[in-house]
């Protein structure tokens, strides 16, 4: 029996200390695993060797600073996590395994009237068909990450009310996949995925303290504080749609008046527009337009960018992130939406604060949240079956990696 403190259980921390870095980074090399660990370069040799023999991580030759190294990353065949996104017109999945490497991933629509039960049946169905398209073994998947438009209660893990997905709040979304899928699964709202998926894959490489900011149907924020999300003790934190612009503007979904996304908005914003260019017009069309000089719509998209650098300031007066990224449709519209939210945030913002700030567009487009949902998942999943090795069998080779 190991007793604390033992040499067999200080062992066996160091190796679940190794492992988990190597998880939740995809790959390092063993000189990164000795900084993030806090080992020393022997002890992190020694480990990855063992590792190595148990058939638990493979080793390729890479190169670091101009010099030979050994990238660590775990076995491909150690096992696989799911991730599911639900947007206001989408559904997303994509099916990946512990070496950060995606093996399917498919996107159809869906109806924003259809009600939870068939939501998930869709889900259901399509990671049903990815497995089966993959040849994966059912037995081999350590978790599920699953993104809802909408606030999950951190307690009870029920989706608060949202006006973008109807009829779905009071469900509890974990709940509900867990039931049909058999495996556990871990839920979180899709801005907080969104700026997962960009810290550990795209613009939020890098640094320890960012804001997601996804303006879609609804406007949201994801919150990172010293390299985590930040959900605060309700799980509403980020919010940002609803802090108040204009008390006396446009009534919100929320009650309030002047709300961010009453200004920022699809549902606000494409009503704009519309006598001119008629109402099948999208957010994705408007920006179209704008990048292909359409003076309205450059108008508006500069409109937007400003009115959400007004909300970027006081994230910065309050927080101070390092980074701001910015995700959803409006992202490809580049320096049009980006310059006038810079120029916000220098009016509105604390000097100070403003000049450490950068902020970039998304670098993984709409697949942000599904591969948040993947890093959810990865970061949710335990050690211990991979140290026991009670996962086995091989997967097929793998698609493209998450970058």
């Amino acid at each position: 029996m190991e007793t604390p403190g033992s040499q067999s259980s200080l062992h066996r921390a160091n190796l679940e200390r190794v492992v988990r870095a190597v998880r939740l980074a995809g790959s390092l090399t063993q000189a990164e695993i000795a900084r993030t660990t806090g080992l020393s370069a022997a002890t992190v040799s020694n480990i990855v060797r063992e590792l190595k023999d148990g058939g638990t991580v493979e080793v390729t030759p890479t190169s670091a600073g101009g010099r030979r190294a050994r990238s660590v990353s775990l076995s491909g065949d150690a096992g696989i996590v799911i991730g599911v996104d639900f947007g206001h017109t989408h559904l997303r999945v994509a099916v990946g395994n512990l070496a950060h490497q995606v093996l399917a991933e498919e996107s159809e629509p869906l109806d924003v009237d259809a009600s939870a039960a068939q939501g998930f049946d869709r889900a259901e169905q399509l990671v049903s068909r990815l497995i089966e398209a993959t040849g994966v073994d059912r037995a081999k998947i350590a978790g599920v990450g699953l993104g809802v438009p909408g606030p999950i209660d951190v307690e009870s893990g029920t989706l608060g009310s949202t006006a973008i997905l109807p009829g779905w709040g009071g469900t509890r979304p974990a709940e509900e996949l867990r039931g049909r899928l058999g495996v556990p699964v871990h839920v979180d709202n899709d801005a907080n995925l969104g700026a997962l998926g960009e810290l550990v894959w795209g613009s939020g490489r890098g640094v320890r303290d960012l804001a997601y900011i996804k303006v879609a149907s609804g406007v949201g924020a994801g919150l990172v504080i010293n390299g985590k999300i930040y959900r605060g003790p309700g799980g509403t934190a980020g919010e940002i749609g609803h802090i108040t612009l204009d008390e006396a503007g446009p009534v919100c979904r929320c009650g309030n008046r002047g709300c961010l996304e009453t200004f920022a908005a699809a549902r606000y914003v494409l009503p704009l527009l519309q006598p001119g260019h008629g109402t099948d017009l999208t957010m994705e069309g408007v920006v179209r337009l704008a990048r292909d000089g359409d003076p309205g719509c450059r108008r508006v998209i500069a409109d937007v960018g400003r009115h959400i650098g007004s909300g970027v300031a006081n994230l910065c007066n309050l927080l101070n992130p390092s980074r701001v990224v910015l995700g959803g449709d409006l992202a490809e519209a580049g320096e049009l939406v980006l310059g006038p939210i810079r120029e916000s945030v220098g009016r509105y913002a604390i000097p100070s604060a403003a000049r450490q700030l950068s902020v970039l567009p998304g670098a993984l487009g709409g697949r942000a949240e599904v591969l948040g949902a993947l890093a959810l998942a990865l970061s949710e999943m335990g050690d211990s079956t991979l140290l026991d090795g009670s996962a086995t069998g091989a997967l097929p080779v793998a698609a493209p990696a998450f970058t």
